[in-house]
Protein backbone atom coordinates (compact mmCIF):
# COMPACT_ATOMS: atom_id res chain seq x y z
CA UNK A 1 0.00 0.00 0.00
CA UNK A 2 1.54 3.21 -1.04
CA UNK A 3 1.67 5.44 1.40
CA UNK A 4 2.68 9.09 1.95
CA UNK A 5 2.48 10.56 5.51
CA UNK A 6 2.56 14.40 4.79
CA UNK A 7 4.34 16.08 7.24
CA UNK A 8 3.44 20.21 7.65
CA UNK A 9 6.47 22.18 9.22
CA UNK A 10 6.85 25.65 10.47
CA UNK A 11 9.75 26.24 13.12
CA UNK A 12 10.28 22.39 13.26
CA UNK A 13 14.21 22.06 12.99
CA UNK A 14 14.42 20.08 16.46
CA UNK A 15 11.88 17.52 15.89
CA UNK A 16 12.02 16.62 11.69
CA UNK A 17 14.54 14.64 12.17
CA UNK A 18 13.77 12.38 15.28
CA UNK A 19 10.65 12.49 13.48
CA UNK A 20 11.37 11.31 9.90
CA UNK A 21 13.86 8.37 11.74
CA UNK A 22 10.34 7.31 13.90
CA UNK A 23 8.20 7.26 10.97
CA UNK A 24 10.93 5.14 8.68
CA UNK A 25 11.79 3.23 11.68
CA UNK A 26 8.38 1.71 11.67
CA UNK A 27 9.15 -0.81 8.84
CA UNK A 28 6.26 0.05 6.91
CA UNK A 29 6.30 -1.29 3.63
CA UNK A 30 6.20 1.87 0.83
CA UNK A 31 5.76 4.81 3.34
CA UNK A 32 7.06 7.63 2.00
CA UNK A 33 7.21 10.84 3.96
CA UNK A 34 6.62 14.11 2.48
CA UNK A 35 7.60 17.47 4.51
CA UNK A 36 5.61 20.75 3.79
CA UNK A 37 7.65 23.51 5.04
CA UNK A 38 6.64 27.26 4.92
CA UNK A 39 10.03 29.13 4.75
CA UNK A 40 10.38 28.23 8.75
CA UNK A 41 13.26 30.94 9.63
CA UNK A 42 14.47 28.65 12.07
CA UNK A 43 15.97 26.45 9.27
CA UNK A 44 13.90 23.50 8.90
CA UNK A 45 13.54 23.24 5.34
CA UNK A 46 17.27 22.95 5.15
CA UNK A 47 17.03 20.45 7.71
CA UNK A 48 14.68 18.33 5.49
CA UNK A 49 16.70 18.87 2.54
CA UNK A 50 19.92 16.86 4.46
CA UNK A 51 16.94 14.48 4.92
CA UNK A 52 15.91 14.27 1.82
CA UNK A 53 19.40 13.34 0.48
CA UNK A 54 20.33 10.87 2.96
CA UNK A 55 17.26 8.87 2.55
CA UNK A 56 16.11 9.59 -0.77
CA UNK A 57 13.17 8.21 -2.93
CA UNK A 58 11.75 7.94 1.20
CA UNK A 59 11.80 11.19 2.02
CA UNK A 60 11.08 14.29 -0.20
CA UNK A 61 10.40 17.97 0.77
CA UNK A 62 7.95 20.75 -0.51
CA UNK A 63 8.94 24.27 -0.11
CA UNK A 64 6.13 26.93 0.04
CA UNK A 65 6.98 30.10 -0.67
CA UNK A 66 3.45 31.68 -1.29
CA UNK A 67 0.52 32.59 1.62
CA UNK A 68 1.21 30.59 4.72
CA UNK A 69 -1.20 28.53 6.62
CA UNK A 70 -1.77 24.92 7.80
CA UNK A 71 -4.82 24.11 5.87
CA UNK A 72 -2.57 25.41 2.57
CA UNK A 73 0.08 23.37 3.49
CA UNK A 74 -1.78 20.29 3.86
CA UNK A 75 -3.68 21.04 0.61
CA UNK A 76 -0.57 21.21 -1.03
CA UNK A 77 1.07 18.26 0.37
CA UNK A 78 -2.36 16.10 -0.29
CA UNK A 79 -2.21 17.42 -3.83
CA UNK A 80 1.52 16.82 -4.26
CA UNK A 81 1.07 12.62 -2.95
CA UNK A 82 -2.25 12.40 -5.34
CA UNK A 83 0.29 13.48 -8.04
CA UNK A 84 3.43 10.94 -6.66
CA UNK A 85 0.70 8.19 -6.42
CA UNK A 86 -0.24 7.72 -3.00
CA UNK A 87 -2.86 5.05 -1.80
CA UNK A 88 -3.16 6.42 1.74
CA UNK A 89 -2.29 10.17 2.67
CA UNK A 90 -1.46 10.09 7.00
CA UNK A 91 -1.53 13.52 7.94
CA UNK A 92 0.04 14.49 11.16
CA UNK A 93 2.10 17.02 13.40
CA UNK A 94 5.63 16.85 13.19
CA UNK A 95 5.99 17.99 17.00
CA UNK A 96 5.46 14.22 18.31
CA UNK A 97 2.05 15.25 19.75
CA UNK A 98 1.50 12.41 17.49
CA UNK A 99 2.60 9.40 18.12
CA UNK A 100 4.29 8.25 14.87
CA UNK A 101 4.05 4.67 16.57
CA UNK A 102 0.21 4.91 15.95
CA UNK A 103 0.44 5.11 12.55
CA UNK A 104 0.36 1.59 12.02
CA UNK A 105 -2.87 1.50 13.68
CA UNK A 106 -4.34 4.10 11.69
CA UNK A 107 -3.24 2.14 8.75
CA UNK A 108 -4.95 -1.26 9.46
CA UNK A 109 -8.59 -0.16 9.26
CA UNK A 110 -7.64 0.47 5.55
CA UNK A 111 -9.57 0.41 2.79
CA UNK A 112 -12.67 -0.73 5.15
CA UNK A 113 -13.01 2.62 6.27
CA UNK A 114 -12.38 5.86 3.85
CA UNK A 115 -11.10 8.08 6.42
CA UNK A 116 -9.58 6.93 10.01
CA UNK A 117 -8.73 9.20 12.64
CA UNK A 118 -6.64 9.03 15.73
CA UNK A 119 -9.25 10.41 18.59
CA UNK A 120 -8.87 12.18 21.95
CA UNK A 121 -12.06 11.54 22.60
CA UNK A 122 -13.50 8.09 22.38
CA UNK A 123 -12.93 5.46 25.03
CA UNK A 124 -9.29 4.72 25.09
CA UNK A 125 -8.17 8.36 23.90
CA UNK A 126 -6.79 10.66 26.03
CA UNK A 127 -4.45 13.60 26.63
CA UNK A 128 -1.37 14.56 28.09
CA UNK A 129 -0.94 13.96 31.82
CA UNK A 130 0.46 18.26 32.34
CA UNK A 131 -2.23 19.54 30.47
CA UNK A 132 -3.57 22.09 32.78
CA UNK A 133 -7.61 22.29 33.53
CA UNK A 134 -7.72 24.85 31.56
CA UNK A 135 -6.91 23.71 28.36
CA UNK A 136 -8.53 20.17 28.79
CA UNK A 137 -11.68 22.45 29.33
CA UNK A 138 -10.81 24.63 26.28
CA UNK A 139 -9.91 21.71 24.00
CA UNK A 140 -13.21 19.62 24.59
CA UNK A 141 -15.65 22.48 24.69
CA UNK A 142 -13.73 23.46 21.41
CA UNK A 143 -15.04 19.77 20.18
CA UNK A 144 -18.49 19.98 21.70
CA UNK A 145 -19.12 23.29 20.48
CA UNK A 146 -18.01 22.01 16.71
CA UNK A 147 -20.29 19.29 17.15
CA UNK A 148 -23.13 20.87 18.23
CA UNK A 149 -23.02 23.61 15.46
CA UNK A 150 -22.53 21.32 12.51
CA UNK A 151 -24.49 18.19 14.42
CA UNK A 152 -21.37 15.81 13.39
CA UNK A 153 -21.19 12.53 15.04
CA UNK A 154 -16.97 12.50 15.00
CA UNK A 155 -16.14 13.11 18.88
CA UNK A 156 -12.52 14.52 17.71
CA UNK A 157 -13.64 16.92 14.70
CA UNK A 158 -10.56 19.28 15.25
CA UNK A 159 -7.48 16.24 15.55
CA UNK A 160 -5.10 16.69 12.82
CA UNK A 161 -4.04 12.72 12.81
CA UNK A 162 -5.61 11.29 10.36
CA UNK A 163 -5.21 8.23 7.34
CA UNK A 164 -6.74 8.86 4.34
CA UNK A 165 -7.59 6.77 1.03
CA UNK A 166 -6.47 8.04 -2.30
CA UNK A 167 -10.49 8.26 -3.35
CA UNK A 168 -11.54 10.21 -0.12
CA UNK A 169 -9.11 12.71 -0.50
CA UNK A 170 -9.69 12.76 -4.64
CA UNK A 171 -13.43 12.97 -4.07
CA UNK A 172 -13.79 15.84 -1.24
CA UNK A 173 -12.47 18.08 -4.35
CA UNK A 174 -9.43 20.17 -2.31
CA UNK A 175 -9.84 22.93 -4.62
CA UNK A 176 -12.90 23.75 -2.53
CA UNK A 177 -11.39 23.43 1.04
CA UNK A 178 -10.85 27.25 2.10
CA UNK A 179 -10.08 26.98 5.98
CA UNK A 180 -6.83 27.86 7.03
CA UNK A 181 -5.55 27.29 10.55
CA UNK A 182 -6.72 24.71 12.72
CA UNK A 183 -10.46 25.24 11.31
CA UNK A 184 -9.09 23.15 8.43
CA UNK A 185 -9.36 19.98 10.20
CA UNK A 186 -13.09 21.12 10.96
CA UNK A 187 -13.94 21.74 7.52
CA UNK A 188 -12.46 18.59 6.15
CA UNK A 189 -13.50 16.24 8.09
CA UNK A 190 -17.29 17.83 8.13
CA UNK A 191 -17.03 17.70 4.70
CA UNK A 192 -16.56 13.20 4.37
CA UNK A 193 -18.81 13.46 6.72
CA UNK A 194 -21.50 14.81 4.68
CA UNK A 195 -20.64 13.32 1.30
CA UNK A 196 -21.31 9.71 3.58
CA UNK A 197 -17.79 8.43 3.29
CA UNK A 198 -17.13 5.49 6.10
CA UNK A 199 -15.04 7.13 8.90
CA UNK A 200 -13.67 5.30 11.99
CA UNK A 201 -12.10 7.09 14.81
CA UNK A 202 -9.66 4.46 17.07
CA UNK A 203 -8.05 6.33 20.46
CA UNK A 204 -4.87 8.09 20.73
CA UNK A 205 -3.02 9.81 23.49
CA UNK A 206 -2.31 13.09 22.51
CA UNK A 207 1.29 14.19 24.06
CA UNK A 208 2.63 17.47 24.66
CA UNK A 209 5.14 18.42 21.99
CA UNK A 210 8.61 17.43 22.51
CA UNK A 211 10.58 20.62 21.75
CA UNK A 212 9.52 24.32 19.93
CA UNK A 213 7.13 26.35 20.73
CA UNK A 214 3.09 25.59 19.97
CA UNK A 215 1.10 27.01 17.29
CA UNK A 216 -2.06 27.19 19.57
CA UNK A 217 -2.75 30.08 21.03
CA UNK A 218 -6.51 31.78 22.61
CA UNK A 219 -7.02 33.17 19.63
CA UNK A 220 -6.81 31.16 16.91
CA UNK A 221 -8.63 28.61 19.14
CA UNK A 222 -11.49 31.68 18.63
CA UNK A 223 -11.21 32.46 15.45
CA UNK A 224 -11.30 28.57 14.87
CA UNK A 225 -14.74 28.62 16.43
CA UNK A 226 -16.50 31.67 14.57
CA UNK A 227 -15.57 29.67 11.31
CA UNK A 228 -17.11 26.77 12.25
CA UNK A 229 -20.62 28.52 11.17
CA UNK A 230 -18.95 29.53 7.92
CA UNK A 231 -18.56 25.36 7.79
CA UNK A 232 -22.02 24.92 8.04
CA UNK A 233 -23.33 27.31 5.81
CA UNK A 234 -20.76 26.76 3.11
CA UNK A 235 -21.93 22.54 2.73
CA UNK A 236 -25.59 23.25 4.11
CA UNK A 237 -26.69 21.51 0.24
CA UNK A 238 -23.76 19.13 0.50
CA UNK A 239 -25.69 15.37 -0.36
CA UNK A 240 -24.91 12.59 1.55
CA UNK A 241 -23.33 11.00 -1.36
CA UNK A 242 -20.15 10.44 -2.76
CA UNK A 243 -20.28 14.44 -4.71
Amino acid sequence: MNTIVVLPTYNEAENIGPMVAALLGLGIPDLRILVVDDASPDGTGAVADRLAAEYPGRVDVLHRTGPRGLGRAYIAGFQRALREGAEVIVQMDCDFSHNPADVPRLLAPIPEYDLVIGSRYVPGGGVAADWGWERRLLSRWGNFYARTILGSRIHDLTGGFRAWRRETVEGLRLNRVRSQGYIFQVETAYLCERMGYRILEVPIHFEERRKGRSKMSLRVQIEAALRVWQVRWRYRYENRGHG
